[in-house]
């Protein structure tokens, strides 16, 4: 499971400079780019990436020379670092910083969720900024301890992420709902019923497809020619717009359901998902960068957090081969799946998702019929006679049913 303990969450809203000279901050924030790019240049020159404390004595007196602030310069050359060590580490190319952005922490910034304000210094000047957002949408922030400040001058507007510390302690759940995400359809299952909900990823893979489409007609013209090259950009924009937007709106509506119901959310652990599937040469590797699993599942997970809803992560080997009943290999006919042996029968997204239920089931109690490896469930009974176990015997009933119905996608 999701390990209890401190996460963050980060308020972002468009800003507004309400005293102070807004274009003393722009430029303010084009020298901190200017200052983090001689710092990404003077490490990358370097044959050993070096550790902080010398990175300190090698940079500090020359970023102090523009003027910046103790904390900004620590910043400054931690950023810079922890660009240099992952472009090495994974033999990239030396970063290039064209983002006007800066961070904060909290002896440059100052934040009153209040007063939908934040107050902010680079150098030797304060400004203070109004968050401009709904009003429901910021008070969720209120009481939280916030850590930093992070401003962003993106196409004319200017933008603030105000990161908070967010205390995760889930309830204990009464039971689950397992989720198999797939290209078209999201599947849950929760014991009983199986649930699709269609997703926009083919939307989004269109706009994507299209935009290789041209890159791959005009290899040489696409980049120079500036109507091509912005409906390239727009292309890309739009199919992560989409990805992104359906993500958030899905993964709130499931987390709700789920907390109404005091469930858990069962998720496959997806870590190791992308190389897998280059290892095995896989010709959908391009795809699987707009399908969006890591998207899909980072949002549902923030949004448990958020709403303090358990999350469990399981292994995702094999749950679309294996049987759920028996626990046989299943015979695939396109996407509907046999079990020969005890001839269970059922297509493959509900197969995924009911394996990633079992598999949470046995994992927090083991298998029916052996002694509980974890502290039971939750009271489900709603009058006072219930007892503590009694979430685990419905749930236990549930199995048994299961497993003595033939087709249970049909008959629920």
């Amino acid at each position: 499971m999701i390990p209890e303990g401190v996460y963050r969450r980060a308020l972002k809203a468009r800003a507004e400079v309400i005293d102070g000279n807004t274009n003393d901050l722009l430029w303010d924030l084009n020298l901190y780019r200017y200052a983090l790019q001689k710092a990404v240049d003077a490490l990358w020159d370097l044959d050993k990436v070096p550790k902080k404390s010398q990175v300190h004595q090698l940079l500090y007196p020359v970023l102090k020379s523009y003027g910046f602030r103790a904390h900004t310069i620590r910043n400054i050359y931690s950023t810079a670092l922890a660009l240099v060590k992952s472009a090495k580490r994974y033999k990239g190319s030396k970063p290039v910083i064209k983002r006007m952005s800066a961070r904060l922490d909290y002896q440059d910034a100052k934040v009153d969720v209040d007063s939908h304000v934040a107050k902010v210094i680079l150098r030797d000047k304060w400004y203070m900024l109004r968050i401009v957002h709904r009003r429901e949408y910021i008070e969720k922030f209120k009481g939280l301890r916030w850590k930093e400040v992070r401003l962003k001058y993106v196409d004319g507007m200017l933008y603030v992420s105000i990161v908070f510390e967010v205390v995760y302690k889930p309830y204990t759940p009464r039971g689950a709902v397992a989720v198999d995400m797939n290209l078209r359809h999201i599947v849950t299952y929760n014991g009983s019923s199986v649930r699709r909900h269609r997703t926009k990823f083919v939307d989004a893979l269109s706009k994507r497809a299209r935009a290789e489409e041209l890159m791959r007609k005009y290899p040489k013209r696409w980049r120079y020619n500036e109507e091509m090259l912005s409906r390239v950009k727009a292309l890309h924009r739009k199919a992560r717009s989409i990805a992104i937007d359906w993500c958030r709106k899905f993964a709130k509506e499931l987390i709700l359901k789920t907390k109404r119901h005091s469930y858990a959310v069962v998720l496959e652990n997806l870590e190791h998902l992308r190389e897998n599937i280059a290892r095995n040469g896989s010709n959908a590797v391009w795809k699987l960068s707009m399908f969006a699993y890591r998207k899909l599942q980072g949002a549902v997970i923030s949004k448990a957090i958020e709403y303090r809803v358990p999350i469990v992560l399981v292994n995702p080997k094999n749950t679309s081969t294996t049987c759920p009943r028996c626990g046989a290999k299943l015979y695939y006919i396109h996407r509907f799946a046999i079990c020969k042996r005890c001839k269970f029968i059922a297509d493959r997204d509900s197969i995924g998702a009911m394996n990633i239920w079992l598999r949470a089931l046995h994992a927090y109690t083991g298998e029916p019929g052996s002694p509980q490896s974890t502290p039971a469930m939750n009271n489900e009974a709603r009058g006072s006679r219930g007892t503590r176990n009694e979430g685990m015997k419905k749930v236990f009933r549930d199995i048994r049913k299961y497993r003595s119905d033939p087709n249970p996608i049909f008959s629920h």
